[in-house]
């Protein structure tokens, strides 16, 4: 018999507005966007659904705002930027409840998430205080030198559906901490989770148009953000190829770029790990957000003396995973995002098993639900780089295990591929993980880690995996522009 996802999806009311210069808006010809509970494809909410218009006025009403939110401390915008983080945690159950619904984690991801942005508010806050310029030594005693650091403008971001507070949190809190004002447009599928988040900003005493939410469709909000000359710089998390498109677009007018792109993360085991212990902790990397994640470990290299024993207890682990509606108790598995990601899952497996992979558990759409867009956990062997899944981004719930034997074979195959955002490995022995760390070609590299992630590091990639850093101090600086003075003394 079909379980019914939808039980425990009780009547939520949430707030479906834009906010443009300190005001809750509806679109101006009153269009909205229905949002859909991927669990049971039930409608949501009806969000406000903006053009380009709406954008144009958030953008004016950001360089508007600018000159003053440029010209108040540090200090003045970490108490909002505090405040914003402390009624982010009071409200945490609400926005974890609104993610669970429009996205399909589960609920206790989706609250360590908010709980996650939440922390980078409060992170930039104290860190916008720590924005140093330097003191330069002059080569000629009657020059001084010296630097100061000096925010961008108007800055538009744009992030996708499958962390909808944590990403939009790594853009708009270190912005608004270096001085910054933003212009902020969320995925369609989840604008419930960023207005919940504009409200703490709004309630914590953000001054009008400092920060600005406009939800609507792609094309047009990235055009005003190309086409104004107030909008200094964009942020993009994304897909590789949009990133392209839009780093094409940026020359016009030398638009400074954040681009967080796509990923095909290398998990590899080394025979002295323990294997239970790595198996669980793979089995939480990939399966997690249903693997829609973009660091999610995606290819497993695992050194042959020990493969048929991680293979066992990786695909042990995967049954055991409890599939179902996020906000049902003990789901550790939710739904995919939509029917699309479904069909590219599907292709994916389809394509490996025609070239020769072996499924070992999973490898199809569930047939446990009557609506909803459901998808077995797979794991797959007799895997080779011929296949589309070691090719292309997966983005989906699928572990291919391959094996390997000596230590400068699988850094080769590791580093085979354009992408270089994440990469895992999982050894005691020092040597071997410090060769790894220098050796593979990924901006994040996690040591016995599969969730490297936090406010205080420095989160990016290499090659076509993106530019520039998100978080740690490095996520600040990427608002900043550096002055250099120099300085003339009169000569007595």
């Amino acid at each position: 018999m079909a379980a019914n996802a939808s039980s425990p999806s009780a009547k939520q009311d949430f707030p479906t507005r834009m906010y443009i210069d300190g005001a809750w808006l509806d679109a101006d010809d009153g269009k909205t966007l229905a949002v859909i509970n991927p669990a049971d494809e039930s409608t949501i909410a009806e969000v406000a659904y903006a053009g380009g218009n709406e954008a144009h006025v958030a953008i004016v009403a950001a360089a508007r705002a600018f000159p003053a939110w440029k010209a108040s401390s540090a200090y003045d915008r970490a108490r909002i930027l505090k405040k914003t983080a402390e009624l982010i945690r009071e409200r945490a159950d609400l926005i974890a409840r609104a993610m669970t619904m429009e996205q399909g984690k589960p609920l206790l991801e989706a609250k360590t998430e908010a709980l996650h942005a939440a922390e980078t508010f409060e992170w930039f806050a104290e860190e916008a205080k720590r924005a140093y310029g330097r003191i330069i030594p002059p080569t000629n005693v009657a020059k001084r030198y010296y630097t100061i650091k000096h925010p961008v403008g108007v800055v538009g971001t744009i992030t996708p559906w499958n962390f909808p507070a944590a990403l939009p949190s790594r853009k708009i809190a270190p912005a608004l901490a270096a001085g910054c004002t933003v212009v902020s447009r969320p995925a369609d599928q989840t604008p419930l989770t960023l207005i919940l988040m504009f409200e703490c900003l709004a309630d914590a005493g953000l001054p009008p148009g400092v920060a600005n939410l406009v939800i609507g469709p792609p094309k047009p909000f990235a055009d005003a953000l190309f086409e104004h000359p107030a909008v200094r710089k964009i942020s993009f998390t994304g897909s590789t190829a949009v990133g392209k498109e839009l780093l094409r677009r940026s020359a016009d007018q030398v638009k400074r770029l954040s681009l967080e792109l796509g990923g095909h993360a290398p998990l590899i085991v080394f025979p002295d790990a323990d294997v239970q212990q790595v198996a669980q902790a793979a089995v939480i990397g990939k399966f997690r957000n249903n693997g829609q994640v973009c660091i999610a470990p995606s290819r497993f290299y695992v050194h042959d003396e020990i493969i048929k024993d991680f293979t066992e207890a990786a695909v042990e682990l995967t049954n055991k995973l409890k599939i179902g509606n996020g906000l049902e108790e003990g789901v550790q598995v939710g739904p995919m995002v939509e029917s699309r990601a479904l069909d590219k899952t599907q292709a994916l497996i389809d394509d490996a098993r025609d070239k020769g992979a072996r499924i070992r558990t999973g490898g199809g759409r569930s047939s446990r639900f009557d609506k909803g867009y459901w998808f077995e956990p797979t794991v797959l062997t007799n895997v080779d780089g011929t296949m589309k899944l070691m090719t292309d981004e997966p983005f989906a719930p699928v572990m291919p295990i391959l094996d390997f034997d000596k230590l400068d074979d699988v850094i080769a195959a590791a580093n085979a591929t354009p992408y270089g955002l994440a990469a895992y490995v999982f050894t005691n022995d020092l040597t071997v993980a410090t060769r790894m760390a220098e050796g593979l070609e990924a901006g994040i590299i996690g040591i016995n880690d599969p969730i490297p992630a936090t406010p205080q590091c420095p989160f990016g990639g290499m090659k076509e995996s993106g530019l520039g850093r998100e978080l740690g101090s490095e996520g600040l600086d990427a608002y900043f522009e550096t002055k250099y003075v120099a300085v003339g003394l009169r000569q007595s």
